[in-house]
């Protein structure tokens, strides 16, 4: 089997799962070239994985490596057009970080590049791969719950005052946006792939606990959809972390992770539980076998395996623009204080980068910046 060549751009934290990801599939990719604009940071991180990759602080130079087909953009998201887009003209395949743009426009542009090229373009949305959330879907989708009816979205995490006294993070320029943009994408894509689209968004945002942010670090949303509804509650300040689902049906609730309830009504319209439901749920579920590969592992299987013909591709930039409008949605919904139709409208000043930075509320003035931060990474339940 002939092994795809693969550049991973940026070594910051994500790159992390990149790398290790494509180490458990060595038979299919190899990493031949490593990019940061601090050099001292690859060779750190080169030598913690004993790669063999090259070295460059420019990206440009990689875009006509032949042996290179494959890219990972782990950039900030501000970064992440432009690079994706230069690699896609070069003929290179791309997995890009989430979020996918700092703007829908962006995401867009980056779509018809894709479509132009004719190369694979792949936004990461690694927990599509998680055996409880790839396990509830397959019950969703066999209609034993029947219709869902409200769902309840918790993406909660933690992060301190001196998350955002890293370089790019905690601006509107350079990150994008704040906890809805950067660690509720996570849980919209999710949502997305359970519920589909929204038909419409309301929101309200603020910024509670951080004064060294321009950004939002909570937002509270409701979303209307055709026949349901859904709640995504989104914090950077919960010392509890906890990202959840729990899903109402017209059968039973569910829980991701996975728990299962189900009651019947009594004559009065009161209840009792309903134990054989819930029996007959839970063995669905137990029959499912298990992923043999999760989160960015089994992603980047896919893609590989897409750009050999051997499958197709499961997650697109499509998919990634989709999250973006529910986000960019929220986020017009809290500014301008109204219900916002989504698809958000491309007339819309929320469409583009520029028109977000004319709206937007800088709740604090950034005022400490440094380039790098040491410390151990922690990641929130699964």
């Amino acid at each position: 089997m002939k092994r795809i060549g693969v550049a991973i751009i940026g070594t910051g934290n994500i790159a992390h799962q990149h790398t290790e990801g494509y180490l458990k599939l060595t038979e299919r990719a190899e990493i031949r070239a490593l990019c940061d604009i601090f050099p001292d940071k690859a060779e750190g991180f080169r030598s913690h994985y004993d790669l063999k990759a090259d070295i460059v602080s420019d990206y440009h130079e990689l875009l006509s490596r032949e042996d290179v087909e494959l890219v990972s953009i782990c950039l900030p998201p501000s970064m992440h057009m432009e690079a994706s887009v230069d690699f896609m003209r070069a003929g290179k395949h791309v997995i890009c970080e989430k979020p996918m743009a700092a703007s829908l426009e962006e995401a867009d542009i980056m779509n018809e590049t894709a479509r132009k090229t004719g190369v694979i373009l792949s936004v990461i949305s690694q927990n599509r791969y998680r055996n409880n959330l790839y396990k509830a879907k397959k019950i969703l989708d066999s209609g034993i719950l029947g219709r869902i009816l409200f769902t309840k979205v918790n993406s909660f995490w933690f992060r301190g005052s001196n998350y955002y006294t890293l370089w790019w993070r905690g601006t509107w320029d350079k990150e994008g946006g704040g906890c809805t943009l950067n660690h509720a994408v996570h849980q919209i894509d999710i949502l997305n792939y359970l519920m589909g689209e929204p038909e419409s968004i309301t929101s309200v945002m603020a910024n509670l606990n951080h004064d060294n942010a321009e950004i939002e670090d909570i937002s509270l949303s409701i979303l209307r959809y055709p026949n349901a509804l859904a709640e995504m509650n989104v914090t950077l300040c919960n010392h509890d972390e906890r990202q959840e689902f729990e899903i109402v049906t017209e059968n039973a609730t569910i829980t991701i992770p996975w728990s299962v309830h189900a009651v019947k009504q009594l004559p009065n319209g009161f209840f009792t539980e309903d134990h054989v439901m819930e029996k007959k749920i839970q063995d669905a579920y137990d029959s499912i076998p298990d992923l043999k590969l999760e989160c960015h592992a089994a992603q980047l299987e896919n893609v590989l395996k897409a750009i050999s013909g051997e499958e197709p591709l499961l997650i697109d930039g499509d998919d990634g623009k989709r999250a973006l409008d529910v986000i960019y949605g929220i986020y017009q919904s809290a500014i301008e204080k109204h219900e916002v139709a989504i698809p958000v409208d491309s007339k819309s000043p929320f469409y583009t980068k520029s028109g977000m930075l004319e709206k937007a509320p800088v709740y604090h003035e950034k005022s400490v910046s440094v380039d790098n931060l040491d410390g151990e990474i922690t990641l929130g339940r699964n």
